[in-house]
């Protein structure tokens, strides 16, 4: 059974309702779950298993309410090696090169820590997909059947 942080970055609330759908698939599945929406260092330091779900503000920034983590883990810089996380990035595609650069930029900066990638990062178009839930489930399951231990 693993223990999955859920770490939110959300403005209107779409991040942080797929969020819960996605905690309450993780426990279905066995596992447990917490959804962070307001995450310090030391929680994502001491999680087992990262998972980001993130909205994309402004010209591709990290919400409000998680760009505070990000800066924390972008100038201290505290490695998380072989950590395993994954990042589900919401964004609209018809904002080009910003598209996901939430998500995008947590990715990178997990990798920079060198985090252990557990598949691909899920990108969710909302001009394609108005319901996130359809396309993040079986990634989510596939995921799941990813990570170690």
């Amino acid at each position: 059974m693993a223990h999955i942080s859920i770490f939110v970055g959300t403005v209107n609330g779409g991040a942080e309702r797929l969020s819960d759908d996605i905690a309450a698939t993780i426990k279905q599945a066995g596992h447990s779950a917490a959804v962070i929406t307001e995450a310090s260092l030391d929680d994502i330091k001491n999680a087992s298993n990262i998972l980001i779900v993130t909205s994309t503000t402004g010209q591709g920034d990290v919400p409000s309410n998680l760009a505070g983590l990000y800066y924390a883990l972008n100038s201290s810089f505290p490695m998380l090696t072989d950590k395993p996380f994954g990042v589900v990035a919401m964004g609209d595609r018809s904002y080009g090169d910003t598209f996901c650069g939430a998500g995008r930029s947590f990715d990178e900066l997990l990798r920079d820590l060198q985090a252990k990638p557990v598949g691909n990062r899920l990108e969710i178009d909302a001009c394609e997909d108005f319901e996130p839930w359809p396309v993040t489930e079986p990634w989510l399951k596939a995921w799941l059947e990813k990570l170690p231990g």
